[in-house]
């Protein structure tokens, strides 16, 4: 069969299935093209095809069947100039072979055949090969207008997230008519631990990517922008009463499958909801704060809200404040940890564990792995020396604030 003669010419979901088919009846096994979030755009409907459980599950849900072990298969196929033979991943699979789409060096998806009776031959290879190059030419066609409608978009909430543009503007820029509740998600990975580990860029690279194609899908007037380092996803909303659970629901499954094509772990934020597009720069300025503090702590949840975050949040901006003007602190502390750093004592982690225990001696002195005598002599000696009086409980919460920032 000559792949050249099928059409071209609009880039609709009917050709794609023509194309399926057409391959399918090259190769002798089933076919399906999805794009670079593993959807099942298009899949061969030839009477007698051989199929598995798990295609099928990809056909009734339009999208592959999550497993760990397929994403290294994805990064093979995508990274292979040519067809790529797979090993089966579980015991009731059968044989698949697929290759790339792209658009020159632009990934845009894959083809996947399932292996029929007798192996792809050279004539099923060369029909998936020209399959995808008709694929990317239907793929392209369909997201062109698309992705210039998404670029303004995103543009006009850039600069509306910097607070450069008015509410009447951003209002008409990205179509938010009347007083609709408006939530902001922000998307962040968690920093490399190690310079072997993926760059900052890369990983932002491919967050914004994964972003850009999965929030079209799922809510059809979400505006998309990166700014910093973080991906910010604005989200209309037409219940006001469950505007906050919509926007959280949303929130929490788009963080599962962005995670799944992340190499690092995932953060994500939710603001509380606006009545207003002039709130955007309040609402970018609460996803950072939450994000700050979650994208540095290995075990925090992926899905936070400020609500949850409040103290660390808090603690993050006294300390802020402490940097920015240390004569606010406490001359007495930094003596106190002065002398720990020179002599060898432990004066602050004792005020610091008995002021975390609430003043309870022995789970202190527990903590500490010391006898509660000898916390208590070094609690008295620490107020002597230092002049920190632990009596006050004005001075005990600001001796605590202080001890609780990063040194």
């Amino acid at each position: 069969m000559k792949m050249a003669n099928l059409p071209t010419h609009s880039g609709t979901s009917e050709e794609l299935y023509a194309l399926a088919d057409a391959i399918g009846a090259v190769t002798g096994g089933a076919v399906a093209i999805e794009d670079l979030d593993h959807r099942v755009l298009a899949y061969s409907t030839l009477p007698d095809q051989r199929i598995d459980e798990h295609r099928r599950q990809g056909i009734l849900e339009r999208r592959v069947p999550h497993q760990p072990e397929q994403l290294a298969q994805y990064r093979e196929v995508l990274a292979a100039p040519g067809l790529v033979r797979l090993p089966v991943l579980a015991e009731a699979e059968l044989p698949r072979a697929a290759v790339a789409i792209r658009a020159g060096q632009r990934p845009l998806g894959t083809i996947w055949a399932i292996e029929g009776e007798k192996p792809i031959d050279d004539d099923g290879e060369r029909a998936m090969l020209d399959g995808a190059r008709l694929a990317a030419l239907h793929m392209l066609r369909r997201r062109s207008a698309a992705e210039l409608d998404l670029q303004a978009r995103e543009d006009a909430l850039r600069a509306a997230l910097r607070g450069r543009r008015s509410a009447r503007e951003v209002r008409f820029e990205l179509g938010l008519p009347g007083q609709r509740p408006l939530a902001l998600l922000g998307f962040a990975p968690v920093a490399p631990a190690t310079e072997v580990d993926t760059p900052a860029d890369d990983l932002l690279v491919r967050l914004a990517a994964a972003s850009a194609r999965h929030w079209p899908a799922v809510h059809a007037e979400a505006s998309v922008a990166t700014v910093g380092r973080t991906v910010y996803v604005l989200l209309p909303l037409d219940d006001a009463v469950a505007a906050f659970a919509t926007a959280r629901r949303l929130g929490e499954q788009a963080a599962a499958v962005l995670d799944r094509s992340m190499e690092t772990p995932l953060r994500a934020a939710c603001s509380r909801i606006a009545t207003g597009p002039e709130e955007l720069p309040d609402l970018r300025a609460e996803v950072d704060d939450v994000l700050r503090v979650t994208t540095a702590d290995p075990d925090a949840p992926a899905f936070a809200t400020l609500r949850e975050t409040h103290a660390r949040v808090l603690l993050a901006h006294v300390g802020d404040e402490l940097a920015r003007r240390p004569r606010l602190r406490h001359p007495g502390i930094e003596a106190m940890l002065e002398h720990d750093r020179a002599k060898g004592t432990a004066f602050g982690a004792s005020v610091t564990a008995w002021l975390d225990a609430v003043g309870n001696i022995g789970e202190a002195a527990a903590q500490l792995t010391i006898h509660p005598n000898t916390l208590k002599y070094r609690l008295r000696r620490a107020g002597e020396l230092f002049d920190i009086d632990l009596d006050h409980p004005d001075d005990r919460l600001s001796c605590w604030l202080q001890l609780r920032m990063p040194r």
